[in-house]
């Protein structure tokens, strides 16, 4: 089946689930009409981490990548009345974008963002003790995936469920040397996945309407 057969059953899925939902199809339409990338997760992602949340009984979730807010809106609204997402975002034009977009859905008192260099933002909120979160979903730039990695590990408590997108690349991890420092990025952090004593972890390739990739998913032990 190839893409059009995967982007069918993709529309199929979010049909049998309730079809378009008003505050994520504007948020999608507000992110577009302010030229922001189309690479937000699909909804059929943005369900599964929303079921994630409700699994983990998450209450504190951080994101490193907001985006224009799709993904954020899918958890926070997993979240109980007093939980808290806390979403880094390097460019400020996407963050204020994502603001407008969460308080249209409701959730601007479930959600902080913090604009600036995802590693700076995770060193300021080591400093301020911000921690444990529950869950942590990591969707940035690639290329210091790993680095990612740990800074959420010292953010994390036994129990933390860590999520990272876009981590099989088409299946560019699986070929050998590139010189794509998004796909080197991601075999730095696939390697210290599997690598991390503190973490049981799994890695799960998915097709769908944007194609072929995959996640990771471990559980501070």
């Amino acid at each position: 089946m190839g893409d059009d057969g995967f982007a069918a059953v993709d529309a199929y899925l979010d049909d049998l689930f309730g079809g378009n939902d008003p505050s994520l199809t504007a948020a999608l339409e507000r992110a577009e009409a302010a030229g922001l990338p189309a690479i937000n997760v699909s909804s059929n992602h943005g369900r599964l981490l929303h079921v994630l949340v409700l699994a983990r009984r998450a209450s504190h979730v951080l994101e490193i990548g907001t985006l224009g807010g799709y993904s954020a809106i899918w958890m926070a609204r997993a979240l109980p009345p007093d939980g808290r997402l806390v979403s880094l975002e390097r460019d400020p034009a996407y963050a204020e974008v994502a603001r407008g977009t969460i308080d249209r859905a409701g959730l601007a008192d479930r959600v902080e963002i913090r604009v600036g260099r995802a590693l700076d933002s995770l060193a300021d909120l080591e400093r301020e003790s911000a921690g444990p979160f529950d869950m942590a979903f990591i969707d940035a730039d690639k290329e210091p995936y790993a680095a990612y990695l740990q800074a959420v590990l010292r953010l994390s408590a036994p129990g933390t469920l860590i999520v990272a997108d876009n981590v099989v690349r088409g299946g560019a991890v699986a070929h050998g040397p590139s010189d794509d420092p998004a796909v080197t990025g991601v075999r730095r952090f696939n390697a210290a996945l599997a690598a991390e004593s503190r973490l049981a972890g799994a890695i799960v390739q998915m097709v769908g309407a944007k194609g072929h990739d995959g996640m990771a998913l471990a559980v501070v032990r």
